[in-house]
């Protein structure tokens, strides 16, 4: 089973990779208002929290890199990584659905 112990770095290299992401986002695909903005980092933020472990393990290995990064390393990147693609998947889909409505 899974250690959920109280591991300070690496819940902060999850909350900084997840905050990365999420402003990256917001800066390649300009919000339309505040309110899009806000939904989008929200769910970059859990995205990047939820899902950041598993896909920085998948990219490390994927690059054949996993033996020369730590594991703050891999979960920062990690979670930079599906904040970042989690509203692109999203918000490609939010503005399809916009213009077929219009």
């Amino acid at each position: 089973m899974a250690d959920f112990g109280n591991d300070a770095p690496l819940w902060a290299a999850r909350w900084v990779g997840s905050v990365a992401g999420a402003a990256v986002s917001l800066v390649y695909m300009l919000p339309q208002g505040r309110r899009e903005a806000a939904s989008r980092f929200f769910t970059g933020l859990a995205c990047g929290m939820i899902f950041g472990g598993p896909t920085g393990v998948w990219i490390a290995t994927k690059l054949d890199i996993a033996a020369f990064l730590s594991r703050h390393e891999v979960t920062l990147a990690g979670s930079a990584a599906a904040s970042l693609t989690a509203w692109w998947g999203l918000g490609v889909l939010m503005r399809a659905a916009e213009r077929m409505r219009q």
